[in-house]
C-alpha cells in the first residue's frame, strides 16, 4: 500500500539530496515531513522535540538518514557521534512506537559495522557478525542492534545497511570526490599536477547513491509487508581497488598527476577488502544497481568540474 505520509530525518544531507526527488517522483500523493537544515528543524537528541514530531505528523513511513556520517568527525567528537547516532535514534524509535505504532522505521544502518568480519576475505551477507573498528561503526552497530531489539517489541523496523556510495554533491571528505575534486582542480589548472592520497591498496564495494535511493524507495513501497526487524545489505557485490578508482577518473579527466602519500588520509585501522552479498534485497526488493560505474564516476567529476569552475 502506497504511503501517505513520509518522514525523512537529514533531509539536508548528502544521500537526501537524491533520495527527495525520487520518491517525490514514486510517490507522488504522498505528503513529505522534511527534517533537515533547509527544512523544518530538528535536533535528534532533544527526545521531547521528536516525541512532538511523530506525535503532530503521525507518518506511516520514517527514513531516518540523520547521523554524525563522517569516519573522521565521528573519530574526533566521539560523544556526538554516540548522541546522535545512537540516542537519537532511540528516541526516534520510542518516539514511533508510542505514537504511530502503524509506521515503519527505515534505517540508514552502514556495512562498516562488520568491521573485522572482512578479514574473512569474502564477501559478507546478512549473517555476519558486527564487529566495527571505528568509533562511526560501533555507533550505527549499537543504533542498529538495539533496533532489532525493538523490533521484538513492536516497532516497525527495516535496517538498511548499504556499502560505499558516492555520487554528486557528496563532499571530499569521502575518498572519490576527494579524488575529483583534486583531479578537477588540476584539470583547470588551479592545482599542480600533484595528488594527495590515502590507502590506494584497499578494495571497497562502491555504489551509486542513486541506486541506493531505489533500494530505500523499494523498502518504501513494500513497508506494509517486509517483516520487522529485517536486515537487508545494499551492496553491488563488485570490489573495486581504490587506486583504479583513481586512475579512471584520471582517465576520464585526461589528467596526468604525480601521485603522493599524505599520511594525514590513512585510517589508523583499515581492511584489505569490503565487498557485500546483496541477495536478499535482491529477493525481497527486486533491487539490483542499474548504474554503470562509469556513468557514476563522469557524473562525480562533471559536478566538481562545476563546483570549481
Amino acid at each position: 500500500m502506497a504511503p501517505t505520509r513520509i518522514l525523512l530525518t537529514g533531509a539536508s544531507g548528502f544521500v537526501a539530496g537524491h533520495l527527495v526527488p525520487r520518491l517525490r517522483t514514486d510517490f507522488p500523493a504522498a505528503e513529505f515531513i522534511l527534517c533537515g537544515e533547509a527544512h523544518v528543524k530538528l535536533d535528534i537528541t532533544e527526545t521531547s522535540s521528536v516525541q512532538a514530531l511523530v506525535r503532530e505528523t503521525r507518518p506511516d513511513v520514517c527514513i531516518h538518514l540523520a547521523a554524525i556520517s563522517a569516519i573522521a568527525e565521528a573519530r574526533g567528537n566521539p560523544a556526538r557521534a554516540w548522541q546522535v547516532n545512537v540516542l537519537g535514534t532511540l528516541a526516534l524509535a520510542e518516539a514511533i512506537r508510542a505514537d504511530a505504532p502503524g509506521c515503519t522505521l527505515v534505517f540508514a544502518s552502514s556495512a562498516e559495522i562488520y568491521g573485522r568480519s572482512f578479514t574473512a576475505g569474502t564477501k559478507l551477507d546478512e549473517t555476519a557478525a558486527a564487529a566495527p573498528m571505528n568509533t562511526y561503526a560501533a555507533t550505527k552497530a549499537a543504533a542498529d542492534l538495539a533496533l532489532g531489539a525493538m523490533a521484538a517489541d513492536g516497532l516497525r523496523v527495516i535496517r538498511l545497511r548499504p556499502f560505499n556510495h558516492t555520487g554528486t554533491g557528496q563532499t571530499a571528505g569521502f575518498v572519490v570526490p576527494a579524488f575529483a575534486a583534486q583531479v578537477a582542480a588540476i584539470a583547470s589548472g588551479r592545482q599542480e599536477p600533484v595528488l594527495k592520497v590515502g590507502n590506494l591498496d584497499a578494495f571497497r564495494d562502491f555504489l551509486d547513491v542513486r541506486d541506493v535511493c531505489a533500494a530505500y524507495s523499494a523498502c518504501v513501497a513494500r513497508a506494509d509487508v517486509i517483516a520487522p526487524g529485517t536486515i537487508l545489505n545494499i551492496a553491488s557485490g563488485t570490489p573495486r581497488r581504490i587506486g583504479d578508482v583513481l586512475t579512471d577518473l584520471l582517465a576520464i579527466a585526461g589528467v596526468e598527476a604525480e601521485i603522493v602519500l599524505d599520511p594525514a588520509r590513512l585510517r589508523p585501522s583499515d581492511i584489505p577488502l569490503a565487498a557485500g552479498n546483496a541477495a536478499a534485497a535482491r529477493a525481497m526488493l527486486g533491487w539490483a544497481p542499474s548504474i554503470s560505474w562509469e556513468t557514476t564516476l563522469s557524473d562525480i567529476l562533471a559536478d566538481w568540474r562545476a563546483r570549481i569552475a
